[in-house]
Protein backbone atom coordinates (compact mmCIF):
# COMPACT_ATOMS: atom_id res chain seq x y z
CA UNK A 1 0.00 0.00 0.00
CA UNK A 2 2.18 3.19 -1.27
CA UNK A 3 -0.38 5.77 -1.88
CA UNK A 4 -0.91 8.63 0.95
CA UNK A 5 -4.77 8.51 -0.85
CA UNK A 6 -5.23 4.89 -0.36
CA UNK A 7 -4.00 5.11 3.34
CA UNK A 8 -6.62 7.84 4.01
CA UNK A 9 -9.30 5.78 2.34
CA UNK A 10 -8.66 2.30 4.10
CA UNK A 11 -8.31 4.73 7.68
CA UNK A 12 -11.36 6.22 6.52
CA UNK A 13 -13.34 2.68 6.19
CA UNK A 14 -11.71 1.05 9.76
CA UNK A 15 -11.79 4.29 11.49
CA UNK A 16 -15.60 6.04 12.47
CA UNK A 17 -15.69 9.26 13.34
CA UNK A 18 -16.54 10.63 16.69
CA UNK A 19 -19.79 12.92 15.39
CA UNK A 20 -22.04 11.61 18.22
CA UNK A 21 -19.56 12.31 20.97
CA UNK A 22 -19.52 15.67 19.33
CA UNK A 23 -23.17 16.19 18.88
CA UNK A 24 -23.58 15.43 22.45
CA UNK A 25 -21.02 17.76 24.15
CA UNK A 26 -22.10 20.75 21.16
CA UNK A 27 -25.93 19.87 22.74
CA UNK A 28 -24.72 19.97 26.29
CA UNK A 29 -22.65 23.78 25.86
CA UNK A 30 -25.53 24.89 23.65
CA UNK A 31 -28.07 24.55 26.66
CA UNK A 32 -25.79 25.12 29.46
CA UNK A 33 -25.14 28.50 27.28
CA UNK A 34 -28.87 29.07 25.96
CA UNK A 35 -29.75 29.23 30.33
CA UNK A 36 -26.30 31.34 31.26
CA UNK A 37 -28.36 34.01 28.56
CA UNK A 38 -31.48 33.29 29.76
CA UNK A 39 -30.11 33.76 33.62
CA UNK A 40 -28.67 37.12 32.04
CA UNK A 41 -31.55 38.84 30.65
CA UNK A 42 -33.83 37.74 32.89
CA UNK A 43 -31.60 39.72 35.61
CA UNK A 44 -31.37 42.61 32.88
CA UNK A 45 -34.96 42.71 32.77
CA UNK A 46 -35.42 43.12 36.36
CA UNK A 47 -37.44 39.42 36.55
CA UNK A 48 -36.71 36.79 38.59
CA UNK A 49 -34.31 34.22 37.80
CA UNK A 50 -35.44 30.64 36.91
CA UNK A 51 -32.82 29.15 39.41
CA UNK A 52 -29.90 31.64 40.08
CA UNK A 53 -29.31 34.89 38.91
CA UNK A 54 -25.42 35.75 37.69
CA UNK A 55 -24.61 37.77 40.84
CA UNK A 56 -26.18 35.12 43.21
CA UNK A 57 -24.10 32.73 40.85
CA UNK A 58 -20.70 34.57 41.13
CA UNK A 59 -21.37 34.78 45.10
CA UNK A 60 -22.01 30.89 45.19
CA UNK A 61 -18.76 29.88 42.58
CA UNK A 62 -16.38 33.01 45.13
CA UNK A 63 -17.64 31.03 48.14
CA UNK A 64 -17.97 27.42 47.62
CA UNK A 65 -14.41 26.63 48.75
CA UNK A 66 -15.48 28.06 52.33
CA UNK A 67 -19.41 27.45 52.30
CA UNK A 68 -19.08 23.74 51.60
CA UNK A 69 -17.48 20.64 53.46
CA UNK A 70 -13.94 20.47 51.69
CA UNK A 71 -14.88 16.79 51.23
CA UNK A 72 -17.85 17.73 48.80
CA UNK A 73 -15.88 20.10 46.71
CA UNK A 74 -13.10 17.91 46.55
CA UNK A 75 -15.51 14.97 44.99
CA UNK A 76 -17.40 17.28 42.96
CA UNK A 77 -13.87 18.61 41.44
CA UNK A 78 -13.01 14.96 40.74
CA UNK A 79 -15.99 14.53 38.66
CA UNK A 80 -16.01 17.73 37.02
CA UNK A 81 -12.39 16.47 35.95
CA UNK A 82 -13.65 12.87 35.05
CA UNK A 83 -15.77 14.40 32.24
CA UNK A 84 -13.53 16.65 31.37
CA UNK A 85 -11.24 14.17 31.11
CA UNK A 86 -13.82 11.48 29.01
CA UNK A 87 -14.38 14.28 26.60
CA UNK A 88 -10.56 14.88 25.80
CA UNK A 89 -10.35 10.79 25.11
CA UNK A 90 -13.18 10.92 23.14
CA UNK A 91 -11.62 13.59 20.98
CA UNK A 92 -8.18 12.26 20.43
CA UNK A 93 -8.79 8.49 20.32
CA UNK A 94 -9.88 7.04 16.86
CA UNK A 95 -13.19 5.07 16.50
CA UNK A 96 -13.12 1.86 15.38
CA UNK A 97 -15.29 0.19 12.90
CA UNK A 98 -15.81 -4.03 12.64
CA UNK A 99 -13.34 -3.89 9.73
CA UNK A 100 -9.94 -4.91 8.73
CA UNK A 101 -7.60 -4.19 6.67
CA UNK A 102 -6.30 -7.69 4.45
CA UNK A 103 -3.09 -6.77 2.12
CA UNK A 104 -3.97 -8.39 -1.52
CA UNK A 105 -0.50 -7.90 -3.41
CA UNK A 106 0.08 -3.86 -3.35
CA UNK A 107 -3.88 -3.41 -2.82
CA UNK A 108 -5.66 -3.02 0.22
CA UNK A 109 -8.84 -4.48 0.88
CA UNK A 110 -11.55 -3.79 4.00
CA UNK A 111 -13.13 -6.48 5.04
CA UNK A 112 -15.69 -6.98 7.48
CA UNK A 113 -15.25 -8.81 10.63
CA UNK A 114 -18.66 -10.84 10.05
CA UNK A 115 -16.72 -11.86 6.34
CA UNK A 116 -13.49 -12.70 8.13
CA UNK A 117 -15.72 -15.16 11.22
CA UNK A 118 -17.99 -16.57 8.45
CA UNK A 119 -15.05 -17.35 5.44
CA UNK A 120 -12.48 -18.72 8.59
CA UNK A 121 -15.54 -20.73 10.46
CA UNK A 122 -15.74 -22.71 6.65
CA UNK A 123 -12.15 -23.31 6.54
CA UNK A 124 -11.94 -24.80 9.58
CA UNK A 125 -15.27 -26.98 8.80
CA UNK A 126 -13.58 -27.48 6.01
CA UNK A 127 -10.55 -28.96 7.21
CA UNK A 128 -11.21 -30.74 10.08
CA UNK A 129 -14.62 -32.12 8.70
CA UNK A 130 -17.06 -30.98 11.24
CA UNK A 131 -20.79 -29.60 10.31
CA UNK A 132 -20.31 -26.09 9.32
CA UNK A 133 -23.00 -25.05 12.51
CA UNK A 134 -20.73 -26.75 15.07
CA UNK A 135 -18.10 -24.38 14.59
CA UNK A 136 -18.81 -20.19 16.15
CA UNK A 137 -15.95 -17.99 15.08
CA UNK A 138 -15.84 -14.45 15.97
CA UNK A 139 -13.62 -11.75 14.91
CA UNK A 140 -12.67 -8.54 17.15
CA UNK A 141 -9.94 -5.50 16.40
CA UNK A 142 -6.99 -7.67 17.98
CA UNK A 143 -8.04 -11.35 18.82
CA UNK A 144 -10.05 -13.98 17.23
CA UNK A 145 -12.08 -16.34 18.87
CA UNK A 146 -13.30 -19.95 17.63
CA UNK A 147 -15.61 -22.38 19.94
CA UNK A 148 -15.61 -25.85 18.41
CA UNK A 149 -18.68 -27.95 19.53
CA UNK A 150 -17.70 -31.88 18.20
CA UNK A 151 -20.00 -34.37 19.14
CA UNK A 152 -19.95 -37.32 21.60
CA UNK A 153 -17.02 -39.34 21.10
CA UNK A 154 -15.63 -37.47 18.12
CA UNK A 155 -11.57 -37.20 18.79
CA UNK A 156 -10.65 -33.73 18.19
CA UNK A 157 -7.47 -31.39 19.43
CA UNK A 158 -7.26 -27.82 20.22
CA UNK A 159 -4.01 -27.32 19.11
CA UNK A 160 -5.20 -29.02 15.52
CA UNK A 161 -8.04 -26.36 15.08
CA UNK A 162 -5.72 -23.96 16.12
CA UNK A 163 -3.23 -24.66 13.60
CA UNK A 164 -5.86 -24.63 11.13
CA UNK A 165 -6.96 -21.47 12.17
CA UNK A 166 -3.56 -19.57 12.42
CA UNK A 167 -2.44 -20.79 8.94
CA UNK A 168 -6.01 -19.97 7.39
CA UNK A 169 -5.38 -16.12 9.17
CA UNK A 170 -1.84 -15.72 8.28
CA UNK A 171 -3.17 -16.37 4.40
CA UNK A 172 -5.07 -13.11 4.86
CA UNK A 173 -2.06 -11.31 6.28
CA UNK A 174 -4.58 -8.64 8.60
CA UNK A 175 -4.12 -5.49 9.53
CA UNK A 176 -4.39 -5.24 12.72
CA UNK A 177 -2.59 -8.57 13.33
CA UNK A 178 -5.34 -10.83 15.47
CA UNK A 179 -3.79 -13.54 18.39
CA UNK A 180 -6.27 -16.64 17.81
CA UNK A 181 -7.67 -18.31 21.23
CA UNK A 182 -9.48 -21.63 20.31
CA UNK A 183 -12.53 -23.34 22.70
CA UNK A 184 -13.24 -26.82 22.09
CA UNK A 185 -16.60 -27.49 24.23
CA UNK A 186 -17.65 -31.04 24.60
CA UNK A 187 -20.96 -31.98 25.44
CA UNK A 188 -22.33 -32.73 29.19
CA UNK A 189 -23.52 -35.86 29.92
CA UNK A 190 -27.17 -33.91 30.65
CA UNK A 191 -27.56 -33.47 26.79
CA UNK A 192 -26.58 -36.87 26.28
CA UNK A 193 -29.19 -37.90 28.38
Amino acid sequence: MSSPALRRVVRRETHSPRTVAMFVALILLILALVYIGTEIVLHLLSQPALLLGPAQALAWVVGLPTAQPPALVVLGGAVIAIVGLAFVVLAVTPGRLSKHQMQWGERAVVVDNGVIASALAQHISDEIGLPRDRITVGVAHRTVDVTVRPGAGVPLEQNRVREVADRELAEYRLIPSVKTRVRVVRPSESELA
